[in-house]
């Protein structure tokens, strides 16, 4: 009875009611109806009526934003929207419009705040592991080599691979960094990227285990070696950053765009990109935007592409770069078109590295514009595909002491000082000193450097912890880093749980609040790689 007054009562208050104090109930209706708010939320709940149940995918994308976490998210929404010329706070990122969203919880097994390492090993294998160690479980060992025998994990792209799908791996840091070598390695340590990082003469043992640049170009032989009767052709498209951990120490091996006298670390004396050319004569090796452009993707069987010595520039710095470089959107695009030649489909990881190092840089202005570049490769995605049959899945692996604070109001520029509503000159802080919006809990802390695009460059100097007088200081140049209260040499992780948005079949098991280790089962159940 109580249920069925309620009902009367709500549809008499959008119907013929009067509002007490207002003239008639139509005026009061209408208005309310026809805000835009109002109709803004009607319209996403009669879209995600209308979603797809299917589960099952030819195809699946995973996105990763390192370092990405909620406040990220935000700022990035808000600075893309201002650089358009809108008040920002209105607007989304790409992915943030797609129809299922959760939260992830980031932990490994032995830390609270996670690194990129075991985060990644969870997503790709769907079991947790610990920090710093990279397509192994917790048993292992980090650092030692014999450890990893028997602890070794398969992997999405692994099993992908065992399926007969298509397979990629992107991203903007080095193609050995953790993010994306937890999809093709097997290691005690994220460290060792090649051979020179592994201290063999000090650390004999070693010896046995194979650097991870070693593993990416012998990933097909050490597929097949490791499961009986498996037969694969090896990942199809790589891009990314990391030159060096692939050449050998010798300057006779410097790429044209080389910026070390020596570009090469491997102590081996190895060249590996010979090694993978002579492996795939069908392949493409490429290092610049011209190779890159030329690229043919319907004929191309796969490419390796190492686009810098080191990580890939960022975003606000890639027109700088010698040689040229692709965006990340482009990779993206390139890559879906070489793919899905494949008509059984395809599993592509792809991974934006330096929004993370833009954090730990302390430069909010360098991680948000490569999150903003991150938003336009996942559009670019969805444009490239079809989303009744692909599904795409954007997460981080994890976040960053990154915080939006004080009460600036709407339309305040996110780099900006806080000014309050209705004020025009920055609210102060009980010193009488002006303070931004945007801040880190600890890491190099405040520098000016005017128009330096380079997050990087804030290493130069040592930390500064505490309040600055920025009053006559611009915040929203690219080269303002923010003020921190615990001076570290390098800004940290954060615990904090990170979002998840999927779009595509399979995209509604996305709810509420998972594991990081459920990224893999939901892949798993999209492509029906095992068990399924």
């Amino acid at each position: 009875m109580l249920k069925q007054g309620l009902s009367v009562v709500i549809a008499s208050i959008l119907s013929s009611a009067t509002y007490a104090g207002s003239a008639t109930a139509a005026t009061t209706t209408d208005t309310q109806l026809n805000n835009a708010w109002y109709k803004d939320g009607q319209a996403t709940i009669t879209e995600k009526l209308q979603q797809s149940r299917s589960t099952r995918a030819k195809n699946v994308i995973l996105f990763v934003g390192d370092g990405m976490g909620i406040s990220t998210l935000t700022a990035a929404r808000i600075l893309k929207g201002q650089l358009a010329g809108n008040s920002g706070e209105e607007g989304y990122l790409s992915f943030e419009t797609f129809p299922y969203s959760a939260l992830v919880k980031t932990y490994n097994v032995d830390a609270q705040t996670p690194d990129s390492a075991g985060t990644m090993t969870a997503m790709m294998s769907g079991l947790k592991s610990d920090a710093g160690v990279l397509g192994v479980d917790e048993d292992v060992v980090r650092g030692t080599c014999a450890s990893v025998k028997g602890n070794e994990v398969v992997t999405a792209l692994e099993l992908a691979e065992i399926k007969g799908l298509s397979t990629g791996v992107l991203s903007t840091a080095r193609i050995t960094h953790a993010t994306p070598a937890a999809t093709y390695a097997k290691s005690a340590d994220r460290n060792w990227e090649d051979i020179s990082d592994m201290d063999i003469d000090n650390n004999a043992e070693r010896a046995d285990c194979e650097d991870i640049a070693s593993q990416l170009v012998n990933f097909e032989k050490n597929l097949e070696q490791r499961y009986t009767g498996v037969d694969v052709d090896g990942i199809d498209v790589v891009m990314g950053g990391g030159r060096r951990h692939f050449l050998p120490k010798d300057a006779a091996f410097n790429s044209v765009d080389a910026v070390s006298a020596i570009e090469g670390d491997r102590t081996d004396g190895r060249d590996l990109t010979a090694e993978w050319s002579a492996m795939y004569p069908n392949g493409q090796y490429v290092i610049d935007q011209t190779g890159f452009d030329a690229i043919d993707t319907e004929s191309t069987e796969r490419v390796f592409a190492l686009f810098n010595e080191s990580h890939m520039q960022y975003e606000a710095d890639r027109a700088n770069d010698i040689a040229g470089e692709p965006s990340l959107s482009q990779m993206t695009e390139k890559a879906i078109k070489i793919l899905d030649n494949n008509p059984k489909g395809y599993f592509l990881t792809v991974e934006s590295g330096r929004i993370d190092h833009g954090h730990h840089a302390g430069s909010a202005s360098t991680a948000l514009n490569d999150a903003i570049e991150f938003s336009n490769a996942v559009q670019a995605a969805l444009d490239a595909t079809n989303d009744e049959e692909t599904l795409i899945i954007v997460t981080a692996d994890h976040s960053h002491v990154f915080t939006i604070a004080g009460y600036p109001k709407r339309g305040n520029p996110i780099l900006g000082k806080v000014v309050g509503i209705g004020a025009t000159e920055p609210s102060e802080d009980s010193a009488g000193n002006p303070y931004t919006t945007l801040g880190y809990s600890n890491g190099l802390g405040f520098r000016d450097l005017g128009a330096e695009t380079d997050g990087d460059a804030s290493y130069a100097a040592e930390a500064v912890a505490g309040r600055q007088d920025i009053t006559a200081i611009d915040t929203t140049t690219s080269g303002y880093h923010q003020e921190v209260t615990v001076p570290l040499s390098s800004e940290t992780h954060a615990g904090e749980d990170v979002a998840i948005h999927t779009s595509g079949p399979g995209a509604q098991l996305v709810q509420g609040t998972v594991e990081q280790s459920v990224v893999f089962h939901l892949i798993n159940r999209a492509l029906g790689l095992v068990g399924q």
